[in-house]
């Protein structure tokens, strides 16, 4: 049996794997953001531990011969976070999160004061990449920044927690603009910008390699055997990536959570910044994967349902009741701002096309709409400096929906693959990790894609109306940014 915990924005997830890859148990615990001012994205770490205690604790009182047979524990994560501890590994200040948006001026900083940062990192300096936040600190808050011992990821606290060792790997360290993407170490010079030494930073493992070993008090809490390893892990894309077996270049998939990501991945470190293309390590030893990141995907769907007052579930089944072809209004899904291709954390949200006649299922089908939009600025991004994708995955809790795969086959003109558990995102790759850092076996021959389930085609009439309504959703972008 093999354990893999998500840490995601809205909830941590927690599944249990047998040796034939059979998801046995599965729970979660909900999880809530705190947004103090405009821009700002937050949450307590210490939330974050109790819901992993509860989900584990739930799992033991159902599965508990399961739970005792456990040998790894994975972990996933949402990537980005900012976790600051003291010198007794105490938490100074709220994590600020991947979605928060208030350095803009401190990426500016960070690139002045580095010049070689794009080269050295791959990436363009953003929001919501660890470092420019730490930057933001470092000048607003300087009495924390002051005390700062140790800089964690999310997932890694957890890990903190769970091993008492101070460990990251290379998927999720390369979002934080630290790490030498390419050489897959950390950065003196990105550190020296950003006032911190390479002592404030964890241990890198890779995230099929050990990484800790659970506490014997917390084994016995949680039914699970004394000895249990804990993997590197990974990013929650790297992790969704090992999941549903896109470990082999030119492989990818479309996740659709909270935030929206199309992943691909390399055999080699290559880079756009130009056009906010994310490059970063893989999970697994050898590999690189390119993302274009979209900050409000299936959240701009809960956005909608709660302030029409309705659920999801609800408005999707009015959606698919009342509307049968690509609508005429117009929606910007840039309720955090956005990465790609505009990294511009000051974009935000917009209706336009209403008229008297405008229903809920109206805007709902407008906001399925709109973020399949943003994923084609991004696959765009992406094809810029590779190949044409030709097939995409989907994974991630939207997945769920067919109508929505329907709409994003067409905007995108190309086939939607849905394999089996893929709305699980990255908890399954976590176990999967777990199991390797185990075994030691041959991560391709682990790491195969689940069954496939079915294939979502484009309509070809909705894909031709998609394309005019595609160059309306671009000019009302440019109209706001102006």
């Amino acid at each position: 049996m093999f354990l893999g915990i998500d840490l995601g924005t809205s909830s941590l997830k927690a599944v249990l794997v047998d040796t034939d890859e059979r998801v046995v148990a599965e729970a979660s615990e909900p999880l809530t953001v705190s947004r103090p001012q405009p821009l700002w994205s937050e949450q307590n770490p210490e939330d974050w531990w109790q819901a992993l205690d509860r989900v584990l604790r739930r799992l033991k009182a159902e599965r508990p011969a399961e739970m005792a047979g456990a040998r790894g524990l994975g972990l996933s994560g949402q990537m980005h976070g900012a976790v600051l501890l003291d010198a007794q590994d105490r938490v100074l200040r709220p994590a600020i999160l991947w979605n928060d948006g208030r350095s803009g001026a401190e990426c500016r900083l960070l690139e002045e004061r580095e010049p070689r940062s794009r080269a050295i990192t791959g990436n363009l300096a953003m929001p919501g990449f660890t470092a420019p936040k730490l930057v933001w600190v470092q000048r607003h808050e300087p009495e924390i920044f002051a005390g700062i011992a140790k800089v964690l990821l999310p997932k890694d606290y957890l890990r903190l927690r769970l091993t008492g060792e101070p460990i990251s790997e290379m998927s999720d360290s390369a979002g934080t603009l630290w790490l030498d993407v390419a050489a897959r170490r950390w950065s003196q010079a990105m550190l020296d910008a950003t006032g911190l030494s390479e002592t404030a930073m964890p241990r890198l493992v890779e995230g099929s390699e050990p990484g800790g070993v659970l506490r014997d008090a917390l084994a016995t809490a949680w039914g699970l055997p004394k000895g249990v390893i804990v993997a590197g892990g990974a990013g929650d894309n790297a992790a969704g990536a090992v999941g549903i077996g896109a470990i082999t270049p030119g492989q990818g998939f479309l996740s659709l959570g909270t935030s929206g990501v199309i992943f691909t991945t390399s055999a080699a470190y290559s880079a756009n910044p130009a056009q906010a293309v994310h490059s970063f390590c893989h999970a697994l030893p050898g590999l690189w994967h390119q993302m274009a990141v979209m900050l409000s995907a299936a959240s701009s769907l809960s956005w909608v349902s709660g302030v029409t007052g309705t659920t999801e579930a609800a408005l999707l089944d009015e959606i698919a009741n009342e509307t049968d072809r690509p609508g005429e209004v117009v929606f910007l899904p840039y309720l955090s701002g956005e990465r790609t291709p505009h990294n511009d954390p000051q974009a935000t949200g917009l209706f336009a096309g209403l008229t008297h006649g405008t229903r809920r299922s109206d805007l709902g089908r407008a906001v399925l709409e709109g973020v399949g939009f943003s994923f084609a600025d991004g696959l765009a991004a992406l094809e810029a400096v590779g190949p044409r994708i030709e097939t995409l995955s989907v994974i991630g809790g939207g997945a769920r929906s067919a109508l929505w795969g329907e709409i994003l086959a067409a905007i995108l003109d190309r086939p939607l693959e849905y394999r089996a558990g893929g709305e699980r995102g990255g908890a399954f790759g976590a176990a999967r990790l777990a199991r390797l850092a185990v075994t030691g076996e041959a991560p391709e021959a682990l790491c195969k894609p689940p069954a496939l389930e079915r294939v979502v085609t484009p309509r070809a009439e909705w894909s031709e109306a998609y394309q005019r309504l595609y160059a309306r959703y671009r000019a009302a972008y440019r109209r706001e940014s102006v």
